[in-house]
This record gives C-alpha cells, structure tokens and sequence, in this order.
C-alpha cells in the first residue's frame, strides 16, 4: 500500500495524541494568569493545511516557542493492548497499517525535503511485546539521525515497561521523551487500560530517566542535551477527580521534572468498552493545564487549589484568580517591595511581568497603574490585589472567566 495512504488512515486518530500543538483544547486556552489565549493563526493557506492534517502534520509549538510543522504517526497501529479508550485497541475493527523502520524514516525525509515537516513525533501501537516495538522505535530513529543525518527535531515515545538500556539509547537520539501515564493511579488505570502497569511500567521509567539525567553528564544525550519528558492523561472516562490528577501531576512536575502533562478530555469510540461513557466537558482540561502550569512555573502547590468537596476544581473561575479572592483580596501584594515568587502569586503577573516589575523598581517606585500600562503590563486582573506605593490603585472587580 503507499506510504502516504497510510499516514492518512493513521492520521485520523491522531488527534487524540497531544504533542507540542499550538491549539490543544476546542475550549479557549487560558494562561495561568486566567487570560484567554488567542489561537496562532496558520501560515498556511487552507488547501495546503487541510493537505498536512490529512497526513498527520500539525503546527507545534517547540519549548522555546518556535512553530514548526510537526509529522505525528505511529509505526504501527496493531496494537495487542486492549486500552478501553483507545481507537487502536486490539479487537476494534479498524485496517491497521505497518511500517518497516526504514520505510518509515525514508517517507519522514521526503516530506521533510520537500519543506514538508521540520519535526517528527513517533509513537508506535504495541506488536510481539513492548521491548521488540521499542527496538523498531529506536532503529527507526537511529536511521533518522544517522544514515539520513537528521538533526532537527525529534519526539520519541517510550513503549510500556521499556528497559533501561533502550531508555538510555532513546536519550541518545531524542529531542524529547513521552510515557503516557493515561491515568493517575493504578486503581484509576485498571478501569481504563487493565493490561497496563502503572508502577512497573509506566512511572519507572519516567524515574529512570530523571535519575540519568541528575546523575550523568548531559553531553551523552543528543546534541548534548538529555531529552524533556512528557506525559499525558485521559480526563473523565473513569471517575478520576482533579486531586487525584493533580497531585500526581505535581510530583512529575516538582520531583521528575517533567516538562509539562497534557490533558485529554475523554471522548467516546464507537466498538469500544467506553462507547457509551458520556464526553467530558473540555473546560475541565483548561483548568487542569492552568493548575499544572501553577505547579511548573509560579510555585504554587497542590493544597492552595480550590478544590470543591468532591475533589475537583470549579469551572467557572481560573483557579490562580480564586486562591487571589481568597487570601490576597484583604491583603494585597504591594508591587515596590514583593519578591519575584510573592508577585507571580498576583493575577495577571506571569514570569516575564514579574521580572519586568523586579527591573522597572531599580528606577524608582511604582505609583499608579499607568506605570505598568507603560512597561506593556495588563492591569485590569491585577488592580484588586496590589498597592502602589502603600494605596490601592482604583480598578472594576473582574469577571468570572
């Protein structure tokens, strides 16, 4: 069969597969400071992008915040794990598609010759066990890097119960790592996926490679940088409430310092054991994305979110904006004297604001809100909870978003 009507038939289901997109939930993406984020528009017009979604090519965002076009497939998508969710679950009706390592490496550089793609993201379903599926992952990549000398940019998943020598080796050749956690504990994983381990397969190896990366030099990984890590969760299929989530969430996150989680609101698949599970709300993956992002990037933890009695974050408000009404409405930040981390508590203040202020006050104090309007700083969120130079700025109280 040709390649590339294979990528297509793959490709439909790839959405499902978060990895680096710019345009991650149908709900509107909200920073951790509860502004919406508008979606990029593409560069590309319609006929051309409609052409590369068919084939699984989405426009990513790179950690640094580069945009490139981005292949995302699998190697194969037989799959012998039965994960209740999954379109490529073993005994779902669906035509399954194979590639050999190096067919798949020859198509990726064609497309990429031809300006195509600048990435790849590579997954694979699992056939003759996780070990021999991860063996075809890495050859795949090894042509890659060093028959075809790619050097751009590469994501590799990591299979279920992997061994520590092939993690070794995909550091080696990956820009980025992934192990799909799926749910956030083993109780949670044996409603949604029961042929996986969640210890022994799943969160050991993201363990393993932490400890590489604390214990050995960098220079070993590829272009002598260790891999970012990565991992993605399915949100509502079997009753797992946001603390749940979250506070595995926060260990990835503080302790094996991941880059970041993704969310995946469930959505169900006709011929599968969930079909009739009810769509979780996608609102649901903002709040979790801004939590998490709370974890990683402003120092908050996991008991100052305002979970309800069941365990979930409301969805009516951001929750940096609720821990705000809560404990800065009578005590506000005063924005000359508060250090970097008391400042990134303050709504409408991220990292770059935050050192934005920190600099503008070894030229003198910050008295009225214009002064931040001139250093290209929102203040709409932020009046309710700061002083200025010992006085609350005059502000409208914000809305709900």
């Amino acid at each position: 069969m040709d390649t590339f009507i294979k990528l297509q038939d793959i490709a439909l289901n790839m959405h499902l597969e978060p990895a680096e997109e710019t345009n991650l939930n149908p709900a509107p993406e909200v920073a951790p400071c509860g502004q919406v984020i508008p979606a990029a528009p593409s560069k590309s017009p319609r006929s051309t992008q409609a052409k590369q979604e068919a084939l699984g090519i989405s426009h990513a965002v790179m950690p640094g915040g580069k945009t490139m076009p981005l292949l995302k497939t699998l190697l194969t998508s037989a799959c012998e794990r039965n994960c209740f969710y999954c379109p490529f679950r073993a005994g779902r009706t669906y035509r399954r598609h194979t590639f050999q390592p190096e067919e798949m490496a020859k198509a990726f550089m064609q497309m990429y010759r031809a300006g195509m793609v600048e990435g790849l993201f590579l997954s694979s379903g699992i056939i003759k066990g996780s070990v021999a599926t991860q063996d075809r992952l890495l050859e795949t990549a090894e042509i890659l890097r060093h028959k075809y000398q790619f050097k751009g940019y590469l994501h590799l998943k990591v299979m279920p119960g992997a061994e520590e020598a092939q993690l070794r080796h995909a550091m080696t050749l990956a820009n980025r790592l992934s192990v799909n956690l799926e749910a956030p504990n083993d109780k949670r994983l044996a409603l949604l996926a029961p042929r996986k381990e969640f210890f022994t397969e799943l969160l050991t190896p993201l363990q393993i490679i932490e400890q590489i990366r604390q214990n050995e030099p960098a220079h070993l990984g590829w272009n002598g940088r260790w891999p970012s890590t990565v991992t993605q969760f399915v949100v509502g299929a079997v009753g797992e409430t946001d603390v749940e989530i979250l506070s595995t969430t926060e260990y990835l996150t503080k302790q094996l310092h991941l880059q970041r989680a993704y969310f995946s609101p469930f959505s169900p698949l006709e011929n599968t054991p969930l079909e009739n599970q009810p769509a979780e709300n996608p609102m649901r993956k903002v709040r979790l994305y801004q939590v998490s992002f709370l974890f990683r990037d402003y120092g908050f933890d996991l008991e100052e979110m305002p979970f309800d009695p069941q365990g979930n974050l409301p969805l009516d408000i951001d929750p940096k904006l609720a821990w705000a009404q809560a404990n800065l409405q009578h005590d506000p930040v005063e924005l000359n004297r508060a250090a970097p981390e008391e400042l990134l508590r303050v709504p409408g203040i991220g990292p770059k604001s935050s050192e934005t202020i920190v600099k503008a006050r070894r030229h003198g104090r910050l008295q009225e809100l214009d002064h931040l309007r001139q250093l290209g700083i929102a203040t709409k969120r932020l009046a309710p909870y700061v002083l200025l130079d010992g006085k609350r700025p005059s502000f409208q109280l914000p809305l709900k978003i």
